[in-house]
């Protein structure tokens, strides 16, 4: 259980958009697993490398209908359904953010249904869930959370939801104070900016999450509870399995840190857990020489 049952969460600003028809064919394997992993925190699609997994197209128009998210009303339909969750955890996002930042604007967060078209190409279950800052979308399909646990034996559990969306959320924090355009791409690299901006986006995540029994709707009822010890390994597997080494090593290569996009297992686990425990003041990674990074 991660949301409170009681809390009202039927205010989202969440919409379903879709309209295209990803399909996953099976038994893709593990380098399969770990393109998806990849793929769902790069925005990056690169699973035309794997055979018999396809994204659909998209909607005729560009851009796929729109349908609301009516069922979703409470903490206890958020705790029972992937995309109810989804919508819901955009809500103490914003609560939390709107906190956090003088200024803050919220994203436009998007429940892919099949597939759609942003501003940075075309978002489905293959590519994962991504933020693109063109359009300030967080673009998240469902669907590709049963994909990890019911066919490939990830855990993507409901804290593993809530930190891969914290995550995305980070870097559209990152997007609206200037931080992605003070450190752009450099390239790859151990303590390139693109590992940089990944860490922190992480540390983001983690503080969030920390503090996530600290967000309240409009009854005064917080919107989630304390992470349990089970729950918050999840999140912290979550964050390992898209270790630059991590997906190297289950490929078969050598781990080669000059080509880290972002950033090693034990980074990714590490920032999360700086944010956990000590908040978003503790996430500056671009001041932090590369051999403490």
């Amino acid at each position: 259980m991660t949301f409170n049952p009681n809390a009202d969460v039927s205010n989202t600003r969440a919409k379903r958009r879709g309209g295209g028809a990803a399909k996953v064919g099976g038994g893709v394997g593990i380098v399969g697993v770990l393109v998806l992993l990849f793929s769902m925190f790069s925005g990056t699609d690169l699973t035309g490398l794997i055979p018999g997994l396809t994204g659909g197209g998209a909607a005729s128009d560009g851009s796929g209908s729109e349908s609301s998210l009516d069922s979703c009303l409470t903490g206890a339909d958020a705790n029972e359904d992937d995309a109810c969750r989804v919508a819901a955890i955009t809500l103490a996002l914003d609560a939390y953010w709107d906190e956090q930042m003088e200024g803050y604007r919220a994203p436009t967060p998007i429940i892919v249904d099949g597939a759609t078209q942003s501003a940075c190409g075309t978002a489905s279950n293959a590519v994962g869930p991504f933020y693109c800052p063109s359009d300030e979308g967080i673009y998240v399909d469902p669907t590709f959370f049963d994909l990890l646990r019911q066919q490939y034996g990830a855990s993507a559990q409901q804290l593993a939801q809530v930190y891969i969306v914290a995550h995305e959320w980070g870097h559209h924090i990152q997007n609206i104070t200037g931080i992605m355009g003070k450190y752009p791409n450099n390239g790859t690299g151990a303590a390139s900016n693109g590992v940089r901006i990944e860490l922190q986006a992480d540390c983001f995540a983690g503080a969030f999450i920390g503090e996530m029994t600290e967000t309240y709707d409009a009854n005064g009822q917080p919107y989630l509870i304390a992470p349990t010890e089970t729950e918050l390994r999840d999140a912290l597997n979550a964050a390992a399995a898209v270790g630059d080494d991590h997906i190297q090593q289950m490929s078969g290569m050598r781990v080669n840190p000059e080509s880290f996009s972002h950033g090693s297992s034990e980074q990714r686990q590490r920032w999360f857990a700086t944010g956990y425990q000590n908040g978003v003041g503790s996430c500056d990674t671009f001041n932090v020489s590369g051999s403490n990074l």
